[in-house]
């Protein structure tokens, strides 16, 4: 059997202390995420974190840095994902409709996430969010695509 990582993004989007997450499904629960999706051929990580943002939340960003970069091995079935994390502002919420597996979008303090560990996709979700918060940040000039 041949070992493919899955490359993923990321977007850590602050308004005011408060903090946008998706509400998706995942193994028939309700989780919440920043966020996040997979790299699509022929595009770059920038790119995509910005398609991906609009897709799932319908809020055009501007990408301000990079989080980390995140090693990640799901214990349900073994995948491997890479994460590529950037901070973002927000511009403007579009009138579109959202990605068929988001179910809503919330705007959370980081108290209000951490209240509730049972709901994150993973742990990453507290992970790069406390990351944006503790810094350090990278330039955005790191990604060379």
């Amino acid at each position: 059997m041949t070992w493919h990582p899955h490359i993923t993004v990321a977007t850590v989007i602050e308004d005011d202390g408060r903090f946008l997450f998706v509400e998706e499904h995942q193994d028939g629960h309700l989780v919440l995420n920043q966020p996040a999706g997979h790299l699509e051929r022929g595009e770059t990580l920038r790119e995509a974190a910005l398609r991906e943002t609009r897709e799932e939340t319908a809020w055009d960003v501007e990408l301000t840095a990079v989080v980390g970069i995140y090693l990640y091995v799901a214990p349900s079935n073994g995948v491997t994902y890479q994460r590529v994390c950037f901070a973002a502002r927000p511009l403007r919420r579009k009138d579109h409709p959202l990605d068929r597996d988001i179910t809503a979008t919330h705007w959370l303090t980081r108290d209000e996430l951490a209240a509730e560990p049972q709901r994150w996709r993973s742990e990453l979700v507290m992970r790069c969010l406390d990351d944006y918060l503790t810094g350090p940040l990278h330039s955005l000039d790191v990604v060379r695509d």
